[in-house]
């Protein structure tokens, strides 16, 4: 049994040199924190690249605008749309002006809509401007109940539209 405890005993010992070599290796490993900013002011000071040439942007000679869900039937808009289409906004505007219907005042909110984005984003000069293309298309269906005799009902679709306007300088 002696010889056990003296097998338990021996354990296997680090001299003081190695010890000193671990600690060296371990510094060696750790950068101080001036290294460490040295090191990002080098990768941050690399040559840029040389940026490539962007060609100009094409002139934009269109403007539009659009007018979501409006509460007029689309068959009704188009009977309004159909007397400016192709026409000066100018005289579009003067040709509404005398048109009774319900569309009217949406068809000629959407118009100067339009010509004003053409004037203040594009630049374009108001007496060239021109209806370029305009189009009405359906929009959501509003289902609605009317009572009617003996207890029954019948259905109303509130129809809805969306106007879409675009504008163009003419080239003179």
């Amino acid at each position: 049994m002696a010889e056990v405890k003296e097998t338990a005993k021996k354990k296997p010992t680090t001299t003081k040199k190695e010890v000193k070599e671990k600690v060296e290796v371990k510094e060696k490993a750790v950068k101080p924190k001036k290294e460490v900013k040295d090191a990002k002011a080098t990768k941050k000071a690399k040559p840029e690249k040389e940026k490539a040439v962007v060609p100009a942007k094409p002139k934009v000679t269109v403007a539009h605008a659009i007018a979501h869900d409006v509460r007029v039937t689309p068959r009704k808009a188009r009977l309004v749309v159909d007397l400016v289409r192709g026409k000066n906004v100018n005289e579009a505007l003067g040709i509404l002006a005398n048109v009774n219907r319900s569309a009217t005042p949406a068809v000629v909110k959407v118009i100067k809509s339009a010509a004003a984005n053409a004037i203040n984003n594009y630049e374009m000069k108001e007496e060239h401007l021109y209806i370029h293309t305009i189009y009405v298309n359906d929009g959501f269906r509003l289902k609605r109940y009317r009572p009617r005799a003996k207890g029954s009902a019948s259905g109303i679709i509130k129809r809805t539209c969306h106007i879409y306007v675009s504008v163009k300088a003419r080239q003179e």
